[in-house]
């Protein structure tokens, strides 16, 4: 039996060369992690509205949606995740808050590894970094 494909989309925002990050809720699959805001997309919705929806949620601001910087797919135990990261900025005023997430950070990329991350999101990461870099 194929094991379930999640999709999940995930923004990365920058801001003065610092990057949002989130952490996820003590009661979350994952408890405590760090990763970009973002979340699951639903049967019926596109990367962008699924995006837009889930950053809202999450921080309580809506972004601006940039370039698809790549997807990934990680393999967990029971199904896989498709994870598609997309460049976004917030607007010049949009002060995010911890809306449904246990806290935020604004933190640059040298940072990243102070922070502990879900497997799926370590990887699209290195990816991503490795894109920055160049």
């Amino acid at each position: 039996m194929a094991k379930e494909v999640i999709r999940v989309v995930a923004a990365v925002i920058e801001r003065e060369g610092r990057y949002l990050i989130t952490q996820r809720n003590a009661g979350a699959v994952l408890p405590l992690l760090w990763e970009f805001p973002g979340g699951r997309v639903e049967p019926d919705e596109t990367e962008e509205a699924a995006l837009q929806r889930e950053v809202e949620g999450r921080i309580g601001v809506k972004v601006l949606l940039g370039d698809k910087l790549g997807d990934h797919v990680h393999e967990y135990a029971h199904y896989d995740v498709h994870m598609t990261m997309y460049r976004c900025t917030l607007h010049v005023e949009a002060q995010p808050y911890p809306a449904t997430v246990n806290d935020l950070r604004w933190v640059t990329s040298k940072e990243f590894l102070d922070y502990d991350f879900p497997p799926a999101d370590e990887q699209t990461m290195s990816k991503l970094l490795g894109m920055m870099r160049n």
